[in-house]
């Protein structure tokens, strides 16, 4: 099968692009490589650079390629900057993603898009099910709510067949160390608190007084190995199906920012300097997911997204030599 991976030179894009070779598959990506790096695509790839906000562009790498499916993982996705720079996140994560949908139509019917937890902002319940009330706190986590609504009608109208998969917190790089996360502006704890650790530096913590057991949010990570796995997965179920649906991607469980710093403590055998600072708007105290949905139709399992493994994989990544 040939797949079109948009944003395939980032962090999550690599795993996949890796996973769809081992499967047997051709991907080709498509990455603006704003983010993105170049080598994190093997060379014997086919790589189209450039923006999905260029349709003409985007209409040559279909006209090139008669692709099975899409796999959409280029955007925008970080919740602060969304807030100071609204315009260029409605922008990319919904126009970038209607052209690319406009040059579907007639051609490919099958498109997973990479969704996010963000769309619930605070939970009404924990763990969250798939049903929970989508309240966005960020225009990001609205961005992509948006484009699910506007990948609803996508199917209605035009019968693209779509599998929204909600990310809870993407960890971890390969089991060998050799791939990982590598992002210029860095905002996730775990590669923040390892570079603090191999730079002998202080860890910023954004607010202990949180209304959990020890003041600090409580958070799902989900290894980036089952998250490409978990995509292959809901490409199966559009063939097997052609049904749309969503599914929750997590752990189903919950650990605090100190039971990471103490993990991060734990595997690189090193202590840490935690600074305290206010709370950031728009962290909600405590979010985990229900993944019984994902797990009894895809099959998703997320064998790897067990602290240890998240945090002793990326700790070999950075502090690779």
């Amino acid at each position: 099968m040939k797949i079109l991976v948009t944003g395939g030179a980032g962090y999550i894009g690599q795993f996949m692009v890796k996973r769809l070779i081992e499967n047997g598959d051709e991907p080709v990506v498509l990455d603006s490589l704003e983010v993105g790096h170049r080598e994190a695509v093997p060379q014997d790839v086919r790589f189209y650079e450039g923006n999905l906000l260029d349709k003409e562009f985007v209409k040559r790498v279909f006209a090139e390629n008669p692709f099975d499916a899409v796999i959409h993982f280029a955007a925008y996705a970080l919740a602060g900057e969304s807030m100071e720079k609204p315009e260029k996140y409605f922008e990319n994560n919904i126009q970038g993603g209607l052209n690319l949908l406009d040059v579907m139509k007639g051609k490919t019917s099958h498109f997973i898009f990479s969704s996010t937890c963000s769309i619930y902002g605070t939970p009404d319940k924990i763990p969250v099910t798939e049903e929970e009330t989508k309240k966005p706190e960020s225009v990001y986590g609205q961005s992509k709510l948006m484009f699910e609504k506007v990948l609803y009608w996508y199917d209605k109208i035009y019968n693209i067949k779509h599998v929204n998969l909600r990310y809870f917190n993407a960890a971890g790089a390969a089991l060998d160390g050799l791939m990982g996360e590598n992002h210029e502006t860095e905002t996730h704890i775990i590669p923040n608190a390892i570079n603090a650790i191999l730079q002998n530096k202080p860890f910023t913590l954004f607010g202990k007084d949180y209304p959990t057991p020890d003041g600090t949010c409580i958070r799902d990570y989900i290894h980036v190995l089952d998250l490409a796995e978990a995509h292959l997965q809901a490409f199966s179920y559009l063939k097997d199906k052609n049904t749309s649906d969503s599914f929750n991607l997590g752990s189903g469980k919950g650990y605090s920012n100190l039971e990471v710093l103490e993990m991060v403590k734990k595997v690189s055998g090193k202590s840490l300097e935690i600074e305290y600072k206010d709370r950031r708007f728009g962290d909600p105290p405590k979010i985990f997911a229900d993944n019984s949905k994902a797990k009894e139709v895809l099959g998703f399992d997320p064998k790897n997204s067990d602290l240890e493994t998240v945090v002793s994989s990326a700790y070999k990544w950075h502090s690779r030599t």
